[in-house]
């Protein structure tokens, strides 16, 4: 059985820069400085992963727990007021996608993000995807990148050994794929990449791509 795995920010919702925005006004309004927004920079390009970092460099550490709770709170309380003013976008052809893989009882397919679950579920919620039984990973489960996508795997009862199949947008899910010996499909044009699609409005391109083919689902 084949594995599809999911990237949420640029991949399957156009919430990349809203996302930025309001983390790091999050992490204003708590600690009242900057982050530094050169996510290249951090190791672990993470929500948790991030703030570790910037704790770590801004001598905080010892403040670790209580700092990344507000933090997080005043994140999720961000998303949400933007969402209610400005309802997420999906990626072209996203909602149709999932909506037909979630059919298909030969292929398991599983979300793992970067950020945390509560804003990654709001964003999703928002754009339209129904993630209604589908596994999600996040910053909940894992401060580096890797790991949550070994989590997001191991949730659906997956032997390690499965062909796995991601579909992510950034230098990191490069990285993190190669670690992993993944296939990668690159959404959108933030990074190059040899296999890569600019959205999922083509179904069959998008299934070629990641070895499978289209059928009837209903009949699968």
């Amino acid at each position: 059985m084949h594995h599809l795995m999911f990237d949420v920010d640029q991949t399957l919702v156009q919430s990349f820069k809203f996302d930025e925005q309001c983390f790091v006004a999050a992490v204003e309004t708590v600690l009242n400085h900057r982050i530094d927004r050169d996510w290249a920079s951090y190791p672990h390009v993470t929500d948790s992963g991030i703030l570790a970092t910037h704790f770590e460099r801004s001598g905080l550490l010892a403040q670790k727990e209580v700092l990344q709770a507000k933090v997080k709170q005043v994140f999720i309380d961000n998303i949400k007021q933007y969402l209610a003013q400005n309802p997420a976008k999906p990626i072209a052809g996203a909602v149709e996608l999932i909506a037909y893989l979630k059919q298909r009882s030969d292929i398991k397919i599983s979300i793992a993000t970067g950020g945390w679950g509560e804003t990654a579920r709001l964003k999703l919620a928002s754009a339209g995807i129904d993630i209604t039984n589908i596994v999600l990973a996040s910053a909940n489960d894992h401060s580096h990148r890797i790991e949550i996508m070994k989590s997001a795997l191991a949730k659906t009862g997956a032997d390690t050994n499965v062909r796995v199949t991601y579909f992510g947008d950034a230098e990191w899910d490069v990285k993190a794929c190669a670690q992993l010996n993944w296939d990668l499909v690159l959404v959108g044009d933030r990074v190059a990449h040899p296999v890569n699609v600019p959205d999922f409005s083509d179904l069959e391109q998008v299934l070629n791509l990641a070895g499978l083919y289209k059928h009837n689902a209903a009949t699968s």
